[in-house]
C-alpha cells in the first residue's frame, strides 16, 4: 500500500512537471508538493523497512533528498538567487558521503584479494561490489559537476554532454537489479528478482524450457542437483521375478535337561 503510494505521488509529480513545462500554469512550489510529501512518506517506510528487513532504494533517495527539492522549486521560482552550486549543497553532501562508501568498498576489496585463506566467492563478491558502487556513484557525481557548470554558465556544453554521464549510471542500475537480493524497487516494485517474476507468471517458460532457474548461490552447494530420469522397462514381459527369502523359525522349542 505504501508503494503504491509513493508511485502515485511521483506520478502526480510527473504529470504536473510535464504541464507547467509547457504552460506555466503553477508555481514550482506547488509542482513540487507531491515529491515533498513522497520524502516525508518514505522516512517512515525507511524506518519500517529497517526493522522488518526490506530493501528501501528509492525510499532512502527521496528521503535524504527532501530539503534538495525544497531548494529546487525556491530557486526555480525565484525566491532565493542562490548560485547553483550552493542549491545543490543537499545533494554534494549525499554524494561525498556515498562517495566515502565506495572509497572503503574498494580498499575492502583489495584487501580480500591479498588475503589468501579467503573464499573465492567472497573474494567475487567483494569486487563486484566494489565496481558496481564505482560505476554507480562517480558517474552521478560528473554528471552534477558537468550540471551545475552548466547552469551557472561556467563552462560552454550542450545538455546532452552534461547528462552523459547519467547514462552509465542508468545502465548500471539496470545490469545490477537483476542480481539483487530481496526484490528490488526498480522494476515496479516486484519484490522479487524480474526473471523469477516472469517464470512464476509464465510457467510454460521454465516448462518447455526444461531448466531449473536459480540466480543465486546458497550454501547447500553439497546437494546433489543431477536430474533424476524415470527407470523404464523395455521388455516387461521377460522380467524376473526376484526370490524372497522366507525366515524359517521352530514352532516348538525343545529344552536339553542337564
Amino acid at each position: 500500500m505504501e508503494s503504491l503510494a509513493v508511485h502515485l505521488l511521483l506520478l502526480m509529480f510527473e504529470l504536473l512537471t510535464a504541464d507547467n513545462l509547457d504552460a506555466r500554469r503553477h508555481m514550482w512550489i506547488l509542482v513540487f508538493i507531491p515529491l515533498v510529501f513522497v520524502s516525508i512518506i518514505s522516512i517512515a517506510i525507511c524506518v519500517w523497512s529497517v526493522r522488518h528487513d526490506r530493501s528501501f532504494e528509492l525510499e532512502l533517495f527521496c528521503a535524504v533528498n527532501i530539503l534538495q527539492f525544497v531548494f529546487l522549486a525556491l530557486k526555480l521560482d525565484g525566491i532565493i538567487f542562490w548560485s547553483w552550486e550552493i542549491t545543490f549543497i543537499p545533494l554534494w553532501i549525499v554524494l561525498c558521503i556515498s562517495l566515502v562508501g565506495v572509497l572503503y568498498t574498494i580498499i575492502f576489496a583489495g584487501i580480500l584479494l591479498r588475503m589468501p585463506d579467503v573464499n573465492a566467492d567472497q573474494r567475487r563478491s567483494s569486487t563486484n561490489s566494489a565496481l558496481g558502487y564505482s560505476f554507480l556513484v562517480v558517474p552521478l557525481l560528473v554528471f552534477l559537476v558537468l550540471l551545475t557548470n552548466k547552469l551557472d554558465k561556467t563552462v560552454k556544453i550542450s545538455y546532452f554532454a552534461a547528462t552523459s554521464p547519467l547514462f552509465l549510471t542508468f545502465f548500471t542500475l539496470i545490469i545490477t537489479s537483476f542480481g539483487t537480493r530481496g526484490g528490488n524497487q526498480y522494476w515496479f516494485g516486484l519484490r522479487k528478482p524480474p526473471c523469477q517474476f516472469l517464470f512464476g507468471v509464465c510457467p510454460c517458460l521454465q516448462l518447455f524450457g526444461n531448466v531449473s532457474y536459480s540466480l543465486y548461490t546458497t550454501n547447500n552447494n553439497n546437494r546433489d542437483t543431477n536430474r533424476m530420469e524415470p527407470e523404464v522397462d523395455i521388455f516387461p514381459g521377460k522380467k524376473k521375478n526376484k526370490k524372497v527369502e522366507k525366515t524359517v523359525a521352530p514352532v516348538i522349542t525343545l529344552e536339553m535337561p542337564d
